[in-house]
């Protein structure tokens, strides 16, 4: 093998790596999102749980994000909570940070 191909391979598993650990961040950023949101909302026990659930299993790109605004943001005002959807957004920002802060502590 050639150092060339040696370089294209180790660029391409960074990239694979780098993607996998994104992945893993949103998933997390996902569930813990959907603890906040049961605790805004005053879910407890399975309720909470099946809420948690719900939210973490959201799939984890861009459109499903402005999607899960809309359904927080929904869920929040059909329970007369006042959450502004920059709220939302500035949270799931917070709790990217936190997911991804977590892994690198201690991976899943």
């Amino acid at each position: 093998m050639t150092l060339f191909e040696d370089r294209e391979r180790a660029f391409e598993q960074m990239f694979t790596h780098d993607e996998e650990a994104r992945f893993r961040a949103l998933a997390r950023r996902n569930r813990l999102l959907g603890q906040w949101a049961a605790t805004q909302l005053g879910l407890k026990g399975q309720k909470a749980d099946d809420y948690v659930g719900e939210i973490g299993r959201s799939l984890v790109a861009r459109v499903v994000d402005n999607a899960l605004v809309e359904k927080l943001r929904s869920d929040f005002e059909a329970n007369g909570v006042d959450v502004s959807d920059e709220q939302i957004r500035q949270k799931m920002a917070e709790l990217m940070a936190a997911a991804v802060a977590q892994l690198q502590s201690k991976p899943w």
